[in-house]
Formats: C-alpha cells, structure tokens, sequence
C-alpha cells in the first residue's frame, strides 16, 4: 500500500520513519529544501534518525517530494500539516487550506484521507472533507477519519509506537481502515465516537497544561510577593499523594502545543455562545509572564536596563532541541530591548534564528536563563555575568522566581 504524508515536519517526518516500516511512503513537502535533504538521507527532526531514512529509501519505502502528481496513486493519506496562530493569535488554517488543495487536485482514485493536524472540532467534517471535494476535478468518494497526533519533540520514553492513539472516522468503514493503518506501527488505538471527540479531546490535552501552567506561573508571582521560595511550597505540596499533580513556573509558554491549541478551543467555543473566559486568561497569564520576568530584572538592577548588556542563556521552547516554535525567549528578547538592554544570546543546540546567532556564554552584565540545555553546565551560566536570573528553577546560587 503507498501512502502520501502531507507535511514533513515533527509530525508528518515521525509518522514517515514508523510507516516506513510497513508500507511505502510518498513524504509530500512544499519546502524544496528539506525535500532535497530527506531524499538525500538528512533528518532535520529530532527523533528521526538520518540512518532510519537512508534505510527506508534504499529498500524503495521511502520519498520524499514537492510535487503533487507524485502522490496522485496513493491509497491512504495523512495530513500532518501545521495549525499556527496568526498575527493577532487567531486559528490560522492555511497549511491545511493548502494541504486539502494538494490532495484534490492530485489524488485520482478514492482513498482514506486522515487528518493529524490539531484544529477545532468539526474541522474534519465540516472544512477538511469539503475543501478537497471542491478542489477535485471530479467527484471521488472519499473516506475520511481523524487521528490527531501526540508528539512531543526530544522526548525518548514515549513515541509513535507507545503513545496511545485516539481516532475516528466520518464513517464505520472509515474508522476501520484507520486502525487497520495504524495497528501496524502503534501499540493502543482508543476509539472514540466522533471525530468531533478526538479533535476536542487533542484540544483539551494541551488547554489542561495551558491552564496549569498559568495557575503555576501566577502563583509564582504570589509566593514572591510573600517572600517564599515557590519551589519548595510546591515541592511540599506535592508530597500529597492524591488530588494533586506538580507543574513549575517559567518564563512563559512554547512549541506547536500548548501556547496554540487553547485558543483553537476557545475560538469554537465563542463561536457557539459557550464561554471560554477561564481558558483566554491563561493564555494572556503565559503571555505576561515574560514582563514579569524582565520587571524582576529590571527591579534588580537598579532599575534601569538601558545600555546593559544582557545574555539570555536558552531560547528553544524546551530544553534540549532545536525547536523555537512559539518560545518564551522571543518576548523575554523584546521586552528586554524595548528596554533599552543590549541584547546576545547563547544556545548552541539551536545556533541560529531570527539572524541572529549563538553568543560565547560570556561577557554580559545579566545572564537571564530562560532554556537550560542538559549541556549546559551551571557554573558556566553562573560565571557568565555578575548578575544570573533563572526562570527553570535549576541554577543553584541564582536569582530566580
């Protein structure tokens, strides 16, 4: 059977390296450049392999390709496509406007169309399913089914394989075929009974950490103000071994996931009269937390930044990847240099973005950590500056929240 994954980022590639294993598949990408990678054997997702790829593509399982008419014989496809906020953090679902045109206007037979991509309930059934009919040239009755994906990039305990799996299909046959495809490669598929269920459900997985973070990060602010350390009350109340589960404080909130998803559900609930009050303020509680943080600095250092150099140590979302999607560090950046402060960075894991990159963990007047990378060692970070200020909690001898 061929399958054509639309999307070769950290979902679609991931899926690609599992399916690889059974089936022959088409990895469809509208970026040329990570195309000539990929089917030149070049993973650029941690926890894909380069060595699984260059196997997959010897054995003829695996492609990678920018062109649409490559996909146009297969039997199954999977979208994997990114579901970002826009300027104004509204749902933004031009991959999937894009990715539902490359599936009509190319696929020429009927096929079992999943979707992987987070969106609100309903985006199957009622936006993924019409806009690939009215981009066919002719009518194919297509199935289609939902089965949204549980990645969690850098982590190594839990993978495609021993995630459990939520799906459905718009139809029995449609659910059937599904978890025929993915029996293959995942060890638990849980069926729910509408894809409606597994795209809230993907949802509210991420709003739950959205909220829990914000309460954390709020409390962190309190437990200040009375001059308590926030880390050790939380440590004792998680010495409660019931009714209780332990989130930590940062600088803010990042990746594909959490800073996203709450805001597809609050959208679809204020879209149908449901109030989404709780969820719109622990994004905006996230979202501050990088002011917050900065006005501490500030507050510590005479309260000026202007003209002081200052290092913030970690701006990949979360520690030990590459991935800068949404990170805390961009506002922390800003708000330091709206400032006034003289603003470097250091995160070797990442290296370059924005333009910008990586800085000697050296030099500066303030070293604000904000990512601590398992190679980065804590007395560097403590040498770097006279002043360190650490929103992870992990520095000895640092400032901290």
């Amino acid at each position: 059977m061929k399958v054509a994954i639309i999307g070769q980022g950290y979902v679609g590639l991931t899926i690609s390296a599992f399916a690889g294993e059974f089936f022959d598949v088409v990895g469809f990408d509208n970026n040329t450049k990570i195309v000539d990678q990929l089917n030149n054997g070049i993973s650029h997702i941690e926890g894909v392999e380069s060595t699984t790829l260059q196997n997959w593509i010897k054995a003829g399982r695996y492609r990678a390709t920018s062109i649409g008419k490559d996909i146009s014989d297969a039997d199954l496809v999977v979208i994997a496509v990114p579901t970002p906020l826009t300027g104004d953090r509204k749902p933004d679902l031009g991959f999937i406007e894009t990715a539902c045109k490359t599936v009509g206007e190319n696929i020429k037979k009927p096929v079992l169309v999943i979707n992987e991509s987070t969106s609100f309930p309903g985006t199957l059934r009622n936006y993924i399913k019409p806009a690939i009919e009215r981009y066919s040239k002719s009518p194919l009755e297509h199935m289609y089914a939902i089965s949204p994906e549980r990645v969690d990039p850098g982590r190594g305990d839990y993978n495609q394989k021993n995630t459990p799996r939520l799906y459905a299909g718009l139809t029995p046959k449609a659910s059937v075929m599904t978890r025929e495809f993915y029996s293959k490669f995942c060890d638990e598929l849980v069926e729910v009974s509408s894809p409606e269920v597994a795209e809230a459900a993907k949802l509210f997985e991420n709003t739950f950490r959205q909220v829990n973070i914000a309460l954390v990060n709020e409390f962190a602010q309190i437990a200040h103000s009375l001059g308590i350390s926030v880390y050790e009350t939380l440590d004792a109340a998680n010495t409660k071994p019931y009714g209780f589960m332990k989130f930590t404080p940062s600088a803010g909130v990042g990746g594909h996931c959490i800073p996203v998803d709450p805001t597809y559900l609050a959208a679809v609930a204020e879209e149908h009269g449901a109030p989404a009050t709780f969820i719109r303020r622990a994004n905006e509680v996230n979202l501050e937390m990088s002011k917050y943080v900065v006005d501490r600095v500030q507050s510590d250092n005479g309260e000026s930044l202007q003209g002081k150099s200052v290092l913030v140590v970690g701006v990949a979302y979360k520690p030990n990847v590459a991935d800068v999607r949404e990170t805390a560090a961009e506002l922390v950046i800003e708000h330091l240099r709206n400032r006034g402060a003289v603003v470097s960075w250091h995160d070797d894991v990442v290296g370059s973005w924005n333009g910008e990159t990586s800085s000697p963990l050296s030099g500066a007047d303030i070293a604000l950590v904000v990512t601590k990378h398992d190679d980065v060692k804590e007395r560097d970070i403590l040498a770097s500056a006279p002043y360190v200020f650490d929103t992870t909690g992990k520095i000895s001898g640092a400032k901290g929240l």
